[in-house]
């Protein structure tokens, strides 16, 4: 992205069909063209019919008319390589020569009438220095546009520099056009180019750049079933900006009347990441938009139910929460409650169900548009009561072992515990008791829906 006029390009038709897309009292955002003209010695070569400058001066007075009647459109104009004659080369020439407000189009159409090319080429230095002619905005979208009769000539890079501009969010990816000769390959890294071998090439290439800004851009996002059909929907669809990683749109997406995914209207000067927020996520990254094309794309989402459920009655555990991870992975997916019906991406999942003793269920398959329900046991509830602080522990009674389940509180008296059915044993020794002998073991079994009272009391 990154010897050339430069045209920053930043147009708001466009978003007067986003606004129909995205509800609310969304102010219409302010677009901002900035000019980086070249007003460098070489534009005063023979092309075509006259010398290049005298062509881009007709060129660019043509292009300013047309955009005068758009609202919500500001300009501006900074030229380089015109204040210092060369030799010698002074790659610290450029200036802001007309500054962005409103209704300024003749003042940038006088001034780039008047330039006469004079110096080089320091492209790099002038995008840097185009970083400071936008002023902060909340609601602009800035965009350059590079007109170019050659290459950087200062030993800076054009392709750096363009790069910085877009990652630190000042303006979108920049257009070029080449004037006289093919620049692709110097400019593939700067922006969009487009070759203006001629005259009608270099009108042609006007035109097109003000089309790309100007006209909506349509995407459709079909979320694919296990049988590649667009069928799923209603799930978060975050856009974010390639290059900056900002979240530019959010949309939940929606089957429209014809029962096909809904049209999303978006900027096309933008390369997109985009996360379908299913659970676990899913995506595809750098989508590029065709300005005025309706563009689609297709993301793999089956999805299917889980259901979490308690026995008959889930009114006697309030809040049992479930960790569900991706089957042989760590990472955390989704805490579901139990009583919850939840979708996630078909495939095999493990449970971690936070109940007394901890659950564990591996291997659940979820299935393209089917529920999978996980029925666990009514849990119980044990009272234990000591008669005096101490310190003891409760373990549940697995084949010939114990596994532990669960500290008691030292200076609590009684604790009341949901616990999943099962036989227990609860160790407990007094604070006052020097000897291990008086270690005190208590039995006991919980039942679905049941009660135990465990007494721990030390004689």
């Amino acid at each position: 992205m990154k010897k050339t006029i430069l045209l920053a390009l930043i147009l708001s038709p466009f978003f007067i069909f986003a606004q129909t897309v995205r509800p609310g009292n969304q102010v219409e955002p302010i677009s901002r063209i900035l000019f980086l003209f070249d007003g460098s010695q070489s534009m005063l070569g023979k092309w075509q019919s006259d010398v290049k400058m005298n062509i881009a001066k007709r060129m660019m007075s043509n292009l300013i008319d047309s955009l005068k009647t758009y609202d919500n459109l500001q300009i501006a104009l900074r030229v380089y390589g015109h204040q210092k004659q060369y030799p010698p080369a002074d790659c610290h020439d450029t200036k802001l020569e007309v500054p962005f407000a409103d209704n300024n189009f003749d003042l940038v159409k006088n001034r780039i009438e008047s330039l006469t090319p004079r110096g080089t080429t320091p492209l790099a230095y002038a995008l840097e220095q185009a970083a400071n002619d936008f002023p902060p905005c909340d609601n602009c979208r800035n965009i350059i546009i590079l007109i170019t009769d050659g290459i950087e000539e200062c030993g800076g890079d054009p392709c750096t520099s363009s790069l910085l501009l877009q990652q630190n969010g000042v303006v979108m990816k920049p257009f070029i056009i080449g004037i006289g000769r093919d620049f692709k390959d110097a400019f593939n890294c700067v922006g969009t180019y487009f070759d203006a071998a001629s005259e009608v090439s270099f009108k042609k290439a006007l035109t097109t750049v003000i089309s790309q800004a100007l006209h909506s851009t349509t995407l459709q996002v079909n979320l694919l079933d296990i049988n590649n059909k667009a069928s799923e929907t209603n799930v978060n669809l975050t856009f974010f900006d390639h290059v900056t990683g900002k979240v530019k749109y959010n949309y939940i997406h929606t089957m429209n009347s014809r029962g096909l995914p809904d049209t999303l209207v978006l900027d096309p000067l933008i390369t997109y990441d985009l996360i379908v927020n299913t659970l676990p996520p899913t995506g595809i990254d750098n989508i590029r938009l065709v300005a005025g094309t309706h563009v689609t794309v297709s993301v793999s989402a089956p999805q299917g139910n889980l259901n979490l459920k308690i026995g008959a009655n889930e009114k006697i555990v309030k809040n049992l929460q479930t960790i569900v991870r991706r089957h042989g992975q760590q990472e955390t997916i989704n805490v579901q409650a139990f009583g919850e019906n939840k979708k996630y991406l078909c495939g095999s999942y493990d449970l971690e169900i936070l109940s007394l003793p901890r659950l564990y269920i591996d291997d659940v398959r979820i299935m393209q548009s089917q529920t999978t329900t996980i029925d666990i046991p009514l849990p119980g509830i044990v009272v234990l009561r000591k008669s005096v602080n101490g310190y003891g522990s409760l373990y549940l009674e697995k084949n010939e072992s114990l596994e532990w389940v669960y500290d008691l509180r030292e200076n609590v008296l009684q604790e009341t515990l949901v616990l999943q059915p099962g036989n227990y044993r609860v160790v407990y020794r007094s604070k006052s008791a020097q000897r291990a002998i008086y270690t005190i073991e208590s039995t006991f079994t919980i039942l679905p829906g049941g009660t135990s009272n465990v007494n721990l009391f030390s004689y």
